[in-house]
């Protein structure tokens, strides 16, 4: 199993160490995300404030979920690993089919890699800064809480794992189709336009209207950011959570399975420049 493993191991530990690089860029996007959380921090808390209807979401919860939201954006399937999609534009790809590993395995090894150490570079200074920065500079409205408890902060572990997993098989879904297409550009566009809105990226999905949120709980995207941040504050418990973490795993049961399937018919029908 650990010999079957290592070439997996490998393409994952490779392509990390290749994210690691770029350390000043992402500290660099750091400062955009935060302007743009203190955005939307702001404009939620002024619309429970003009609001005499509850808020499904209480001001603390809020700002666990703009802040939470900001440090995980970098799972969101905003584009593909940009080293594959080239492999596949320029026919390299057809050095990857002569390995004796699993296409699929390899290509998600390396695209969880470059989103899970994406993600990493922020999601670290995100939580310093607005956990403990802001409480210090009397910023305490707009600061991220602490986990509730002790057994919301290890929901929020699993979910956050589920996440990524969840992140890189819609990466892989969205990469697989570029072997079926001329351009990229209509999947690169569609699928983040989609994904910011149904995650909770741009908008909490408690907010959104009560006959919506049957068809939001069982979506996958929820799982991406949603999810996990609505247990990291204590918004989801006991069944809620357990059924909110079943949800995200089983869907990731559906894409790894779906994009299989896809490659498989995608490299049969493959044309490679010159062969």
């Amino acid at each position: 199993m650990t010999q079957r493993a290592g070439p997996y191991r490998a393409q994952f530990d490779s392509r990390a160490r290749q994210e690691l690089q770029y350390r000043a860029a992402a500290l660099a996007g750091l400062f955009t995300q935060v302007v743009f959380g203190f955005i939307i921090l702001m404009t939620l808390l002024a619309f429970y404030g003009s609001s005499e209807v509850p808020s499904p979401l209480t001001a603390v919860q809020t700002a666990a979920y703009v802040w939470m939201a900001q440090a995980l954006l970098g799972l969101m399937p905003w584009n593909v690993d940009p080293i594959a999609q080239e492999r596949i534009r320029t026919g390299a790809v057809a050095l990857d089919l002569l390995r004796p590993v699993g296409l699929y395995g390899y290509w998600y090894a390396g695209a969880l890699a470059w989103r899970t150490v994406r993600t990493a570079l922020r999601f670290v200074p995100m939580l310093l800064l607005a956990g403990v920065v802001f409480p210090y500079i009397g910023l305490q409205t707009y600061a991220l809480p602490a986990p509730v408890s002790a057994t919301a902060g290890a929901w929020f572990v699993c979910a956050l794992v589920l996440s990524a997993l969840l992140s890189t098989a819609v990466t892989m879904l969205m990469q697989v189709a570029m072997m079926w297409t001329v351009s990229p550009d209509g999947v690169l566009r569609i699928v983040p336009a989609v994904a910011i809105v149904l995650s909770g990226g741009l908008v909490p999905l408690p907010l959104f209207p009560e006959w919506l949120q049957p068809f939001l709980e069982v979506q996958p995207l929820r799982g991406l950011i949603d999810t996990p941040t609505r247990l990291y504050s204590g918004d989801l418990v006991g069944a809620a959570a357990a059924s909110a973490l079943m949800w995200s795993a089983g869907w990731v049961v559906v894409l790894v399975g779906l994009g299989r399937l896809a490659l498989s018919r995608g490299v049969r029908r493959l044309v490679v420049a010159g062969g």
